[in-house]
């Protein structure tokens, strides 16, 4: 018998009850924005406390609209500098340029997080505000970077994809920034077909960024149909705004995921804690960081062989993956090639192995014995690592030479 492939994500969806929500869509005839953007809006207020929230197209579309208003809010001008890690998807980076800023890499830390040493001392007189991603909804360090970032009148911008039910403090993540950025792609913790919100503390910015994301339009297509005013079809435009907002059909969806978030999440901790039992002591793990209830999007370890152990999964119809490249490793961020060392160290080391909804622990022991198997006939013993670097800058493999 060929053992079934195991996937690093699987999107999941509780069929009946999704198509119950569409279904309402669709037979009142609104499926764009409104009506069921609205109810997920404030189910997920209710579930985090955040006080705003608004319903995107994606979390890159979040990303966006964060450092454009706050750009406009604060007066930047192009040329100004954003703090921000390497060890990202690449949208957590293009969208400080889509508005002409400068991305300034800071290091990360053992979490895989931005490491508040390295943010203080990228500091400059040009810099406005820290960019932080909690890696596989790892919280890291984010009060200490949130505490710099009042120190020097930064402001804070939490990329947040992965992050969805991650809580720090028994509090959900969101209001230690001045807006936080959640993803619900299909493969996220709460899946949609895409998607994402984008939560701001300042209600004024709540209020300008819904029309920013319907082209500049100060008022949106359900508030006319709805209100009862002679001249609810009157509207002005008051921005070159973008087509960012979010539709009825995949808000259907996020209000039927939200439901079982906790849930769902909880089963992903169990996942977590099966590949904690399992697999071998001697290899490394990424660790989550204290006071973090993790929304545990992704489970990492590093292996100095990654990639000779990337194959040999594949090999047994096992697919992990690698979370991420180290950004300044392309093209478009070359001018700070090497200046993390940290993170280009990790990005060579990490593996994110397969966490979804659809595994079994049968699947997981698969998967932990062909990592224990690899690891046992490659005589692998892994040096601890923390923060990649030990005082006087020597890297990991400095260090064992």
């Amino acid at each position: 018998m060929v053992d079934k492939e195991i996937q690093l994500f699987s999107p999941y969806y509780r069929s009946e009850e999704c198509l119950d929500e569409i279904r309402e869509c669709l037979e009142s005839g609104w499926t764009g924005l409104g009506y069921k953007t609205i109810t997920f809006e404030k189910n997920w207020c209710t579930y985090t406390g955040l006080s705003y929230a608004h319903f995107i197209s994606s979390a890159t579309a979040g990303l966006h609209l964060a450092v454009k208003l706050l750009k406009e809010k604060h007066n930047w001008q192009s040329g100004d500098e954003i703090i921000t890690t390497p060890l990202t998807f690449v949208s957590t980076n293009h969208s400080i340029l889509y508005e002409h800023l400068q991305p300034i890499f800071a290091d990360v830390d053992e979490y895989l997080c931005l490491d508040p040493d390295s943010v203080r001392q990228k500091i400059s007189k040009k810099t406005k505000a820290v960019m932080f991603v909690g890696l596989g909804g790892n919280s890291g360090q984010l009060i200490e970077v949130a505490d710099i970032c009042r120190e020097y009148g930064l402001s804070l911008i939490l990329d947040a994809a992965h992050m969805a039910g991650t809580k720090l403090f028994d509090r959900h993540i969101g209001s230690e920034a001045d807006v936080s950025v959640f993803s619900f792609h299909s493969v996220k913790n709460l899946p949609t077909a895409d998607g994402g919100m984008i939560c701001f503390k300042d209600k004024e910015l709540d209020k300008l960024v819904r029309e920013w994301t319907w082209l500049g339009i100060t008022k949106d297509t359900y508030q006319r149909t709805s209100s009862d005013s002679l001249y609810k079809w009157r509207y002005d435009v008051e921005n070159v705004g973008f087509k960012y907002h979010g539709n009825s059909v995949m808000a259907a969806l996020g209000i039927v995921a939200l439901r079982y978030l906790e849930s769902d999440n909880d089963y992903r901790k169990q996942i977590a804690a099966w590949y904690d039992e399992l697999i071998d002591s001697s290899v490394e793990r990424v660790r989550i960081a204290p006071n973090c209830d993790s929304s545990r999007h992704l489970y990492q370890i590093l292996s100095d062989k990654r990639d000779e152990l990337l194959i040999a999964l594949n090999r047994q119809r096992i697919y992990p993956g690698v979370h991420y490249t180290d950004n300044t490793q392309y093209r478009m961020y070359a001018y700070a090639k090497n200046s993390c060392p940290r993170a280009t160290l990790s990005c060579e080391r990490l593996l994110s192995l397969p966490i979804h909804l659809k595994l079994t622990y049968e699947d997981v022991k698969r998967i932990s014995l062909a990592i224990n198997e690899f690891q046992s006939h490659n005589n692998i013993v892994e040096v601890p690592y923390r923060t990649g670097l030990n005082t006087n800058g020597q890297t990991r493999q400095q260090i064992e030479a």
